[in-house]
């Protein structure tokens, strides 16, 4: 094999978590459900913002963007995942991990920036409610939205072309279960200072910079909140902020460890948990947190539900 850039015919071996067999097969029970509870949670959101008039709001078109960067990024890694563990086979060719390492890039990017919108909307909301349907007009959220996703789009293309070109040296077994950065910058035989710069100023970029944002957003909101005199008013903005805080903490605090720190200092065991955590976890966790905790989504569910009951009645 050639020793500059590895085989692009070759495939690559996914090792996941076969050294410890009776793990897998928890994890590979675990990881179905979960999925189908993204596939069902995420797709409702997405349904139900859509089909309903009264969820035609800025928070809800971020929120159903969010859902659906949730559905693409776990069917980007799940399906072969499962493949790998309940198969003969841990398998993947170069192509398909070159795609699997590009769509987790690109949608992770645009997911830090998303929630960092999503932020700033909830700004608007509570803190000039006024003027909230002048600040967050339908052609602004579309850009903001927009701009999310090439974001993710350009910083996905920055890595991957750098990360690709490393030689490997013959290597073929990418110590995770899917093709993430990472593991594959562990692959190759040279250390490249390059990658480990550009790595740690678009870890600035996507989720430094967003997270501080999110913090300065909500550190103004709590302001706002302690002077709201409506209590009824005042746990609905707990509510919806408290469900996007959440989802934010998950989210950026496992990417953050993951990605931030040298590479060389997190253990093979602790980097894949993580991803494990933030690629299959958390997409099935944010459906649940917004519906369990939104009392909108909710009643349009039930509403819903109720309407085809008694339609299939009929």
């Amino acid at each position: 094999m050639d020793t500059n850039n590895g085989s692009s015919t070759t495939d690559f071996i996914l090792l996941g978590f076969s050294d410890r067999p009776q793990l897998e097969r928890i994890i590979s029970g675990l990881v179905f459900i979960f999925y189908i509870v993204t596939l069902v949670g995420n797709t409702t959101i997405i349904l139900v913002s859509y089909l309903d008039a009264q969820l035609h709001t800025p928070m809800y078109f971020f929120l159903s963007n969010l859902s659906f960067l949730d559905l693409c990024y776990a069917t980007s890694i799940v399906p072969q995942m499962l493949v790998n563990l309940w198969g003969p086979t841990r398998s993947i060719t170069y192509g398909g991990c070159v795609l699997q390492f590009f769509f987790a890039l690109d949608l992770g990017s645009a997911e830090c920036l998303l929630l960092a919108v999503m932020a700033y909307d909830r700004y608007a909301a509570v803190c000039q409610p006024l003027h909230y349907t002048v600040i967050m007009h339908p052609q602004l959220c579309q850009k903001m939205v927009l701009t999310a996703w090439l974001g993710g789009l350009g910083s996905a293309l920055i890595l991957c072309s750098l990360t690709l070109k490393l030689p490997r040296c013959g290597h073929r077994e990418v110590n995770n279960f899917f093709c993430e950065m990472p593991a594959l910058i562990k692959m190759a035989c040279v250390y490249s200072k390059v990658i480990e710069v550009v790595l740690f100023a678009l870890g600035v970029i996507f989720l430094l910079v967003p997270l501080s944002l999110i913090l300065i957003s909500y550190g103004v909101i709590t302001q706002a909140v302690m002077r709201i005199k409506s209590e009824a008013r005042w746990r609905k903005v707990l509510n919806t902020c408290g469900s996007h805080l959440t989802v934010v903490t998950l989210f950026y605090g496992t990417v953050i460890y993951m990605y931030m720190k040298p590479q060389n200092s997190t253990s093979k065991d602790e980097g894949k948990f993580l991803s494990l955590f933030y690629t299959i976890i958390t997409p099935t966790l944010n459906p649940l947190i917004y519906t369990l905790r939104n009392k909108d989504v909710k009643s349009v569910v039930k509403r819903t539900l109720r309407v085809e009951k008694w339609s299939v009645k009929s």
